[in-house]
């Protein structure tokens, strides 16, 4: 009985928040995932008609279960509607959860000492952590399989965690969703690369080149915008940061020969500020035709750089196009005015939601997977949709 209430909740809140169930190859465990099959229905119903899952829980006899959650810092709206998920499903689950997160996503050390006390926290039942850096967590991780404390990773993965660590990764397929961003902007900029006499640059923002996120959603971009290009008889340089340049899977030449370079930067640290200056280094270059920013800090960087340079706009005759990520207010207002060209949108209420539902799972003894969720683009004329609107927090 608890497995069926169990896929019924997971159900009806990706049914809600276009969250997609099934595997994922970002997470090491030695957990098997369940047969999507037995824990989805076409037939779900809506949140809003569900049965309160709180009475559904009582009827089950729920325990009252601690769950730490670690999110990646608390500076932007994207980690509070996070946290809002959280909160929403331990209401609905009758648990306790205790929410904490370091200041700004370049604080590695700050999130992994928060982990370490997670772990050592009386009666923590699981823990749900969105982890600044790939590598950082890995001994921690050990520490926490050697007590036996079930971890689920949200937002990012940890590909070299330890076998049987992870038990769960929630997170948009950041690969895919980087390659969403790359398709619609190489489509509102094709006729301008098509009819150029000289090379063109497109810039890329990446905040930071260590969190499992921000790199695929940077090499997508990279990869399909090249791959695009190439379709059309272009070459394509990359060049800039290290991490991008030497992962990058497209075919590239040397920037001397190139029609297109994309450049990619990443600032010292994590800030709207940081990101805004290493922008502006790129939108200031005469031949710049396009802007990509890779998350909400990133993005709203490029937007703060274009208040001194105002080179972005929607029309690639006259302007610059930028495409974001995430959402916000600063990003929803920019696209409603024209000065950023679209972004591509994730679920971040969902993704909180789903990481406590999984640890609820994890301690009645359930067998989970990998909760993969969607990247979808909006602009300007389809963000009042319905399919999209939900997921445009401010």
């Amino acid at each position: 009985m608890k497995k069926k209430v169990l896929a019924s909740l997971l159900c009806v809140a990706m049914a809600a928040t276009m969250v997609v169930g099934c595997g994922s190859k970002d997470t090491a465990t030695d957990a098997p995932a369940a047969p999507a099959a037995e824990e989805k229905t076409d037939d779900a119903a809506p949140a809003e008609d569900a049965a309160p899952a709180e009475d559904t829980a009582a009827a089950e006899g729920g325990k009252d279960y601690h769950f730490e959650i670690i999110v990646k810092s608390y500076q932007s709206s994207y980690w509070q509607a996070a946290v809002k998920g959280v909160e929403q499903a331990a209401s609905e689950l009758g648990v306790t959860v205790n929410c904490t997160g370091p200041n700004a996503e370049s604080d590695i050390a700050d999130q992994v000492n928060m982990l370490n006390n997670a772990i050592n926290a009386d009666g923590v039942d699981g823990i749900g952590i969105a982890a600044c850096d790939q590598s950082a967590c890995l001994d921690s991780l050990q520490t926490a399989m050697d007590k036996g404390i079930p971890v689920v990773c949200f937002d990012s993965g940890i590909p070299d965690a330890p076998a049987g660590s992870v038990y769960s990764t929630v997170a948009t397929d950041n690969y895919g969703a980087g390659a969403t961003a790359a398709e619609n902007l190489y489509a509102g900029l094709k006729d301008k690369i098509a009819a150029a006499t000289a090379p063109v640059r497109i810039g890329e923002v990446n905040q930071e080149a260590t969190s499992e996120s921000i790199i695929n959603r940077g090499l997508g971009f990279i990869d399909k915008f090249a791959e695009l290009a190439k379709a059309d008889g272009k070459t394509v340089a990359v060049i800039g940061n290290d991490k991008y340049v030497n992962d990058a899977k497209a075919e590239t030449v040397d920037e001397a020969s190139a029609d297109i370079i994309i450049e990619v930067a990443v600032p010292a640290q994590t800030t709207v500020e940081l990101c805004a200056t290493e922008a502006s280094v790129i939108m200031n270059k005469a031949d710049t035709i396009g802007m990509f920013g890779s998350n909400q800090v990133a993005a709203e960087g490029i937007l703060t750089a274009n208040e001194n340079l105002n080179v972005l706009g929607t029309d690639p005759e006259t302007s610059v196009l930028a495409a974001g990520f995430d959402a916000g207010s600063v990003i929803k207002g920019a696209i409603n005015d024209g000065k950023m060209y679209g972004a591509v949108t994730q679920s971040p209420l969902a993704m909180g939601i789903t990481t406590v539902q999984t640890l609820y799972a994890i301690a009645n003894g359930e067998t989970v997977g990998d909760v993969p969720t969607e990247g979808y683009w909006y602009n300007a004329d389809n963000m009042g949709d319905d399919a999209i609107a939900p997921n445009l927090y401010d």
